[in-house]
C-alpha cells in the first residue's frame, strides 16, 4: 500500500465537498474517512428521525464523494467489527491505514473535538484542524467581538454582521430605516386559522434512505420517534429544492406568522431549513442571499425577510460564538439551581395539556418543532417546572433532526432555560398559559384554564409561572426586566400563594399533566 499522506476526517454534520478539509486534497495521496457509530445515537437517546437524518445524509454524501473520485474509507453502523465510537473506529483505521497526518474541518461538538485531539496526540499524528467556512463569522472574530463586553446581546452582534457583510443595507443605513422589524412579526392566525398554507418540499425516501430507515427501526427499535412520514432533504439537490420552495411560496408570510401556532399543522410558514444548514447541505450565504433577493425583487416584504435573515445571520452565528467561547464550563451552568427530573412523558407525548401534546406529537413524528414551540411550549414548561438543565439539553439534542450541540446547547441552556444566568438573554422567558392562548387555539380544546392559577382546572403553565416567581423572587427582583412581573406577586393573598405552591408540588410529583394507564 502506498503511503497515505492525509486522512481527511469528515463528520456527519460536515457534508460539504468544498469544505476547508478538502483544500489541497489529492486523490493520489489522500483519502476521506467517515464512520457511522452507535455512540452518536446513544450518548443521548437519539430519536429515530434524527438518526435517520444523519445516516441517510452521510450515505448520500459518500456516494457523491465516490462520484468525484475521492478515495473513501466508510464504516457503516452494521459493519462487522464496527468499533462503536468515533474515536475507537478512527483509532482502528489509523492503525490500519497509517496516515502521515489527519485533516478535518473544525467540529461542531466540544466532546468530539477533544476525542479526536486526544487520539491524534496518542498516535503521534499531526492534526490539521481548519476553519469552518460555512459560517459568516469565525470563532476568533466572535471572541474579538465579545472581548471586554459586560453582556453578549445578539442585537449588537447582528448589526455588526449586517454592516460587515452588506446584507439588507442601503449605504450605511439598514434597509427600511431600522435594524429590527420584530414588532411586525408577532401575529396570531385568528379564529379562521392559517388557511391553505403552501406545502413544504417533501422527499419520498429513495433506496439509500429506505435502507437506513430499516436499519434504524431494527437496531434502535426502543428509541423514541417514528419514521413512517420521514421526508427530510438528505442530499444537496433536495436541500436546494427545499430552499427554493420556501423562498417562493412561504417566505412572503413567514415573518407575519413566525410566532403563531396551530394544532395539527407542524409546518405552517416556517422554513424547515435548519437541518440542511446544520449538516452543511446548504450554505447560510446562499440562504441569506436568496431571501434578500426575494425582497429586492418584490416577492417578500422587508419585515419578514429581515426576521428570517436575523435568525441565520444573527442568531445562528451568535449562538455558535457563545458555544465556542463559553465551553466547556457552559454545559454545567445551572443558575437557577433547577433539579427536577424531566417528565417521562416528554419521550412519549402522553400528556393532557393540549399545547404540549401537539408539540410533542409532531416532535416524535417528524423530529421537528418550530422555534416558538421549542421556546414557549416545551422549553417554557421545563423552565417553570425547574427541570435540571442537562436533562433538558439531552432531550432537545436527542429529538430534533437539526440538533447539533453547538447550536442546541446554548439555545436550550441559555435562551430557553436561563441556566447561564443571563449570558445570552437579559431575562428568563416566562409567561402564564395566557401567552399560549394568545398565539394559538390550543386552550379551547384543553381541560385546563390558563386564567386560573390554582385548583383542579388551573393551567399548569399558569400555576408554575406564579410558583416560579415565588421560588426565585429575590433574584428576579434585581433584574430590571423582571421587576414588574415580580411585583405582581403582591396581587396574590397568602392563601392563594399557598394554593399555588401546593398545586405546583403536585405537578412536580407527576400527579398533574401526564396521562396514566
Amino acid at each position: 500500500m502506498a503511503e497515505l499522506r492525509c486522512l481527511t476526517v469528515v463528520l456527519g454534520d460536515q457534508l460539504d465537498p468544498d469544505a476547508a478539509a478538502f483544500d489541497g486534497f489529492d486523490a493520489a495521496l489522500d483519502a476521506v474517512w467517515m464512520a457511522e457509530v452507535a455512540e452518536e445515537s446513544t450518548h443521548v437517546w437519539s430519536s429515530k428521525p434524527r438518526t435517520v437524518m444523519f445516516l441517510a445524509a452521510m450515505r448520500h454524501f459518500a456516494l457523491d464523494l465516490q462520484a468525484r473520485g475521492r478515495p473513501l474509507h466508510y464504516t457503516r453502523l452494521d459493519a462487522p467489527g464496527n468499533a462503536g465510537s468515533l474515536a475507537a473506529q478512527l483509532q482502528a483505521d489509523v492503525l490500519r491505514l497509517k496516515p502521515a497526518r489527519l485533516v478535518m474541518t473544525a467540529p461542531g461538538d466540544w466532546r468530539v473535538l477533544q476525542a479526536i485531539k486526544a487520539l491524534a496526540e496518542a498516535n503521534g499524528l499531526a492534526l490539521d484542524i481548519r476553519e469552518d467556512r460555512h459560517f459568516f463569522c469565525s470563532v476568533a472574530d466572535f471572541a474579538a467581538h465579545a472581548r471586554g463586553r459586560k453582556s453578549l446581546r445578539m442585537e449588537y452582534f447582528y448589526r455588526e454582521q449586517r454592516q460587515r457583510h452588506r446584507v439588507l443595507m442601503q449605504g450605511d443605513e439598514p434597509a427600511g430605516g431600522q435594524w429590527n422589524f420584530d414588532a411586525d412579526n408577532r401575529e396570531a392566525f385568528g379564529a379562521a386559522g392559517p388557511g391553505a398554507v403552501p406545502a413544504r418540499a417533501h422527499f419520498a425516501p429513495d433506496a439509500v434512505t429506505r435502507e437506513v430507515i430499516a436499519l434504524v427501526d431494527t437496531r434502535y427499535a426502543h428509541h423514541p420517534g417514528r419514521l413512517e412520514s420521514f421526508a427530510w432533504p438528505v442530499t444537496r439537490a433536495q436541500a436546494l429544492r427545499s430552499l427554493q420552495v420556501f423562498i417562493e411560496q412561504r417566505l412572503p408570510w413567514f415573518g407575519r406568522f413566525q410566532d403563531a401556532m396551530w394544532p395539527g399543522d407542524p409546518w405552517l410558514y416556517h422554513a424547515q431549513l435548519s437541518a440542511a444548514l446544520n449538516l452543511k447541505l446548504l450554505n447560510p450565504r446562499e440562504v441569506v442571499a436568496a431571501a434578500e433577493a426575494a425582497h429586492r425583487g418584490g416577492q417578500a416584504p422587508l419585515a419578514g425577510v429581515e426576521g428570517f435573515i436575523r435568525q441565520i445571520l444573527g442568531w445562528r452565528e451568535y449562538v455558535r460564538g457563545v458555544y465556542w467561547t463559553q465551553m466547556p464550563a457552559y454545559q454545567e451552568r445551572n443558575a437557577l439551581g433547577a433539579q427536577q427530573d424531566l417528565p417521562a412523558w416528554f419521550w412519549t407525548g402522553a400528556t393532557d395539556l393540549a399545547c404540549l401534546r401537539d408539540a410533542l406529537a409532531q416532535t416524535l413524528e417528524h423530529g421537528y418543532a418550530n422555534h416558538i414551540q421549542r421556546l414557549m411550549v416545551t422549553g417554557l414548561y421545563t423552565l417553570l417546572l425547574g427541570v435540571q438543565p442537562r436533562q433538558v439539553h439531552a432531550w432537545y439534542l436527542a429529538v430534533y433532526v437539526d440538533a447539533v450541540e453547538w447550536v442546541e446547547l446554548p439555545n436550550t441552556l441559555g435562551m430557553s432555560q436561563y441556566a447561564d444566568g443571563g449570558v445570552m438573554g437579559s431575562k428568563p422567558y416566562v409567561a402564564t398559559g395566557k401567552y399560549i392562548q394568545l398565539m394559538s387555539p390550543h386552550c379551547k380544546g384543553c381541560r385546563y384554564d390558563p386564567a386560573q392559577h390554582s385548583g383542579d382546572a388551573a393551567c399548569p403553565y399558569t400555576t408554575l409561572y406564579w410558583d416560579f416567581l415565588m421560588r426565585h423572587q429575590a433574584a428576579l427582583a434585581r433584574n430590571p426586566r423582571m421587576a414588574l412581573q415580580v411585583k405582581n406577586l403582591a396581587r396574590l393573598a397568602d392563601a392563594q400563594k399557598q394554593a399555588v405552591q401546593e398545586r405546583a408540588a403536585a405537578i412536580r410529583r407527576g400527579e398533574v399533566g401526564g396521562v396514566h394507564g
